[in-house]
């Protein structure tokens, strides 16, 4: 039996240690610790590649937005009815798929003094174009394009719409950029106040709150929204969607008018079906600042 043969039949167990067992078993029956020392240094490899501990896996929250059909239920009538076999739990079902598209603001002057005077820059227009006529070319019958209300995003959501004829624009104030919570692990480079993540931080989860969610029961065709906003409010909204730690937000990063794409099905289940794409546009008009 050749060395090559003894260590690809060992790791061809699964099994983190069980590799490591059944390679030294397999190693010494055949005499390779006293004839190749390859095998004992592809020992210690495998041992060093072990992780010390697994990570936990914490359940999946199906209440995560508050909009369980069973927990919408009153209390009195549902022991009447019966659990989830009720007819209350069975109307408040929903039925239809929300998609949730959720846009970055293009590039635009960082050396303007105040929002008002942060435009886009003739690049960021540029890029706001191609984001609309990506979108555009997907098909998809949009609902509505929500926008927040800081000069940047205002502009790349006008620009935008002009390729999705029809479709109402609504500026909010809750997306406005921000410092949603600390990050983990710090970084030297940009350290707001505490008082600052104290504020920005419940207005952008009061954000999350008003629009990722399962659909109204009431709601009967799956719906397509665009959402228009800032690096961080994106960040801090997929961590939050697909139950992540927040505070592992700033470990992502995304180009100036990419798109995020998420998908809110009726049961509450997350799926992230795009994260900062923006490989619809030239390269040398990508950026992120």
């Amino acid at each position: 039996m050749s060395f090559r043969k003894a260590i690809s039949l060992a790791c061809g167990i699964a099994g983190g240690s069980v590799v490591l067992v059944c390679a030294a078993v397999t190693a010494d029956k055949h005499g390779y610790f006293g004839e190749r020392c390859r095998l004992r240094e592809t020992l210690v490899a495998l041992h060093a590649a072990q992780p010390t501990t697994w990570p936990t896996v914490n359940g999946w929250d199906n209440n995560w937005d508050k909009r369980d059909p069973s927990s919408m239920v009153n209390g009195k009538r549902k022991e009447c009815a019966g659990d989830n076999g009720s007819p209350d739990v069975e109307n408040n079902k929903p039925k239809a798929t929300r998609h949730i598209f959720l846009i970055r603001h293009s590039q635009y002057n960082l050396k303007g003094d105040g929002d008002k005077e942060r435009i886009l820059t003739p690049l960021g227009r540029e890029q706001a174009e191609y984001t609309g006529q990506r979108l555009a070319v997907l098909g998809l019958k949009y609902d509505v394009l929500i926008h927040s209300s800081m000069t940047r995003a205002t502009e790349t959501a006008h620009i935008i719409s002009k390729y999705l004829p029809g479709v109402e624009l609504v500026s909010c104030d809750l997306l406005r950029e921000g410092a949603p919570i600390e990050p983990v692990p710090p970084v030297t480079h940009w350290k707001p106040e505490a008082v600052q993540y104290h504020e920005d931080g419940a207005r952008i989860e009061a954000a999350f709150r008003r629009y990722i969610h399962r659909a109204d029961p009431k709601q009967k065709e799956d719906s397509y929204e665009i959402i228009v906003c800032h690096a961080n409010v994106i960040r801090y909204f997929v961590c939050r969607a697909l139950q992540f730690p927040p505070e592992g937000w700033l470990r992502m990063g995304l180009n100036n008018g990419s798109i995020t794409w998420l998908t809110i099905r009726p049961s509450g289940r997350v799926a992230l079906r795009a994260l900062g794409d923006s490989g619809f546009m030239p390269p040398d008009k990508l950026t992120r600042t």
